[in-house]
């Protein structure tokens, strides 16, 4: 265990560390295939406490939020919450209802789209695709079209917005890291592939950079500082040639984690 590992297990002993999944992360966790989960081993690995809210990802923002809050409120120890993609909404916005930020050591938000994706607007602006997305997430019990329709950009603005005093008074409060990923610099892989397709079209639509699904600008928090990192959407989250998500997930920690006090000197005799 290297001292920065020893210091987080030291730091976050009694906790809980709950992972909030992004949009269809629980069918890709349920494949087994790499979706957080080296980064829930290695955090078991010092000997915390790790659990995944249990969230139909594709439903509302709101009715997720109400799950994570119910999930922190259901035990006294303090938690500790970390979030891709639309987990990241909804871990914000259950942290912003009474009593959660109190019970809250840390947030840690991954390429979450606060304020919209443009891919969410093109899907949602088509109406058959739209009502086709829509029962096959209710067959899948997955949510429903409105959990898209909530990453939309003109919803994601007004809900910022509307909220903006009480964002910044938890960020007065409770520690947040905020990363975002670009595909400029990234190392080529066929995942990849397809994220470069789409960030191109949003680049021509103005957005600026992003990962393929979430422009830079979007996972920004006001008045916090976000960290860009080279990758696909899921460059955060799962493992593969160039991506080391557990220790791009150390490193934020150990950036919520203060260093440990130093003992005061002891004073020295007073001089005859």
């Amino acid at each position: 265990m290297t001292a920065g590992d020893a210091r987080l297990a030291a730091s976050f002993a009694g906790h809980r560390i709950l992972l909030c999944y992004g949009l269809f992360g629980e069918v890709v966790a349920g494949l087994r295939l790499d979706y957080m989960r080296s980064q829930a081993d290695w955090l078991r690995g010092l000997g915390l406490a790790v659990g995944v809210v249990g969230l139909p990802t594709a439903a509302p923002v709101l009715a997720n939020a109400a799950r994570i809050a119910e999930r922190i409120a259901g035990d006294p120890r303090p938690v500790l919450l970390i979030g891709h993609s639309k987990g990241g909404l909804e871990a914000l916005a259950a942290l912003l209802r009474p009593g959660m930020a109190a019970r809250c050591r840390g947030l840690v938000a991954l390429q979450s789209p606060f304020y919209g994706s443009p891919v969410a607007d093109a899907l949602c602006g088509i109406r058959p695709l739209h009502r086709v997305a829509h029962r096959a997430l209710q067959a899948l019990r997955l949510g429903s079209g409105q959990g898209l329709h909530d990453l939309t950009t003109p919803v994601r603005r007004a809900w910022m917005a509307e909220h903006a005093a009480a964002i910044a008074e938890l960020a007065r409060a409770v520690p947040i890291a905020v990363v975002a990923t670009t595909l400029e610099g990234a190392s080529w892989r066929v995942e990849e592939g397809a994220y470069r397709l789409v960030d191109r079209w949003m680049r021509l639509q103005g957005v600026g950079p992003g990962d393929g699904l979430v422009p830079i600008a979007s996972a920004r928090l006001p008045g916090l500082p976000v960290q860009v990192l080279p990758g696909g959407h899921r460059a955060l989250v799962a493992r593969g040639p160039g991506r080391d998500p557990v220790g791009v997930l150390r490193e934020q920690l150990l950036g919520l984690t203060p260093l440990p006090l130093r003992p005061a000197p002891a004073p020295h005799p007073p001089t005859r």
